[in-house]
């Protein structure tokens, strides 16, 4: 009779460990230190901001005061900006400086739109001696050009207009305009106008109908960053405009209190308060636009 051996038992494969790498301890730190870089960062900007906006919410018998969180609240300092019996008119200066800083982005605009197209695009004997020129023009410090315009706008009589302060913010903004729109027209792909001119339009249908659409990040970014500082202007606003014309930046340092020989620094904090916070939340709102704007030709595809 035939007999079966039994078969052999096989023993389970054991089981692989996962091979886990542990991040290297100088990973780490180096990754706490970018955090704590950012926080230090974002501390330095916003700090002055804190201080500034629970010092206007603050009575103005303890505007030096040091805690750090909003103490004897109030809307007292708010109330007092827009107080006109006291020669302030901060409404009349929030509209005057949406009129010129609005003004000054649009011409700004027109002009460095067609500008920067004209650097990326033509080729030109010349053409990056332009380019130093119109970035050389903002390196001028605005105090040397103080005396000749002050005598300048005199003698044309637009001393307290709205065009004596438009003009020069105008040649403050144009450079960076054009730095940032040419960089984005160089990095666009002409493939596209060449395109547009084969199916049968103009130079200046292609340029209205294809590149201008795909630059609208880059426009729109510098359309904010034109606006912001044509707002911040103040020395030669201080020395150009008139009291219907006058500027936000002007009217706040020229703020006056129930006591003329006590500066009011609590309705001054909530004056600059009003003025920031529409500044921050358009550029939170619209964030991504001007980053995607400010970065789109940095980078050669």
């Amino acid at each position: 009779m035939a007999t079966t051996t039994p078969s052999p038992r096989t023993e389970p494969a054991p089981k692989k460990k996962p091979n886990v790498n542990p991040v290297p301890w100088t990973k780490k730190i180096a990754g706490l230190r970018i955090y704590v870089g950012a926080l230090i960062v974002l501390l330095w900007g916003l700090g002055p901001f804190y201080w500034m906006a629970i010092t206007a919410f603050r009575d103005p018998e303890y505007t030096f005061d040091n805690t750090p969180w909003p103490t004897h609240v109030t809307l007292e300092n708010f109330r007092d900006v827009f107080d006109t019996s006291r020669g302030n008119d901060f409404g009349r200066a929030m509209v005057n400086s949406v009129i010129i800083g609005s003004i000054t982005t649009i011409i700004a605009l027109v002009i460095g739109v067609f500008a920067a197209y004209a650097l990326a695009r033509l080729v030109f004997k010349g053409k990056y001696m332009v380019a130093g020129l119109i970035l050389s023009a903002s390196m001028f410090p605005v105090v040397v050009l103080v005396t000749p315009l002050f005598q300048l706008f005199t003698s044309l009589g637009w001393i307290g207009q709205y065009q004596a302060m438009i003009i020069p913010n105008i040649s403050f903004v144009l450079p960076m305009t054009v730095y940032i729109l040419a960089s984005f027209f160089t990095e666009l792909p002409w493939e596209l106008e060449e395109a547009a001119r084969i199916d049968g339009a103009t130079k200046a249908q292609a340029f209205r109908l294809v590149m201008l659409p795909l630059a609208a990040p880059a426009v729109f970014t510098t359309a904010i960053l034109a606006f912001i500082a044509a707002v911040n202007e103040y020395l030669l606003a201080r020395l150009l405009s008139g009291g219907k014309t006058e500027p936000v930046t002007v009217a706040i340092a020229r703020f006056s209190g129930n006591n003329p020989l006590v500066q009011p620094y609590a309705a001054i904090m909530a004056a600059g308060t009003l003025v920031t916070i529409p500044l921050v939340i358009m550029v939170l709102l619209f964030q991504r636009r001007i980053i995607s704007g400010l970065t789109a030709g940095g980078v050669k595809s």
